[in-house]
């Protein structure tokens, strides 16, 4: 039987897996069928992170609301209950972003939402 040389597709795939796993430690970066198990645990690790970033992000700004809220007189989820009551719906994310850099604004709105 004569010999077959496989080409390159197998290698290509192998090369991918392995650049991928390039930063990884130990074996996790030079074995392949090890680089292949790494990069499978990372890339469902990373869907989780993503999902936890968001949820992060969202404390931090009802943190950041609620800290500048309080400075009027009203806790954060009855200025919450006031904004929807006044059908002022603007997100979390512009009402923090309000509270730390845009105060004056951010002193208007919420007068007008408490008062």
């Amino acid at each position: 039987m004569t010999r077959v040389k496989r080409g390159y597709i197998a290698r290509r795939r192998r090369n991918r897996i392995r650049l991928f796993a390039s930063g990884f430690k130990g074996s996790h970066s030079k074995q392949f069928r090890a680089a292949k198990q790494q990069k499978q645990r990372a890339l469902i690790s990373a869907k989780g992170d993503r999902i936890k970033r968001k949820r992060a992000f969202r404390r931090l700004w009802i943190a950041r609301i609620n800290a500048a809220v309080r400075f009027y007189g009203v806790s954060y989820s009855k200025f919450v209950h006031c904004m929807y009551k006044n059908q002022l719906p603007l997100n979390r994310k512009t009402l923090a972003q309000m509270a730390t850099l845009h105060n004056p604004c951010f002193s208007t709105i919420s007068q007008k939402i408490v008062a």
